[in-house]
């Protein structure tokens, strides 16, 4: 069965910066899924399920228009509750982390500008987690 990763964001150029660093170590393996808003995260979402692809690891902002990043994980989380869940954001507020860490699962909040490898080995250790 393929596997993806997903990651959404209203800005192109963090999209870009992420799909490279994942990319790099995970492009073999993985599907690299880009959305520019959570509901074009969770259209890609019902579409990788109907195209029978596991969604392994999301990577959502906080701060996009429409809803938010903690919301989107919430609903993401009821139709995939295994998913590792990271939240990726400048600003957001301690309400949302706690909001996502309750409802959805979040394995961690990872601030802006992100460090690329703490990033890769935060989504590797998980990953190990998942198939164990």
């Amino acid at each position: 069965m393929m596997s993806a990763i997903l990651c959404v964001d209203d800005e192109e150029f963090v999209l870009k910066a992420l799909y490279q660093d994942l990319s790099n170590h995970f492009g073999e393996e993985y599907i690299i899924e880009l959305a520019q808003s959570a509901a074009d995260g969770l259209e890609i979402l019902d579409e990788i399920q109907e195209d029978n692809i596991e969604v392994v690891v999301i990577i959502s902002d906080w701060m996009m228009p429409g809803m938010k990043g903690d919301e989107f994980l919430v609903e993401a989380h009821k139709k995939f509750p295994k998913v590792i869940k990271i939240l990726l954001t400048g600003q957001a507020d301690k309400d949302a982390i706690q909001n996502a860490k309750e409802n959805a699962d979040l394995k961690q909040a990872v601030f802006k500008p992100w460090d690329s490898v703490e990033l890769i080995e935060l989504i590797k250790s998980n990953l190990k987690e998942l198939n164990e």
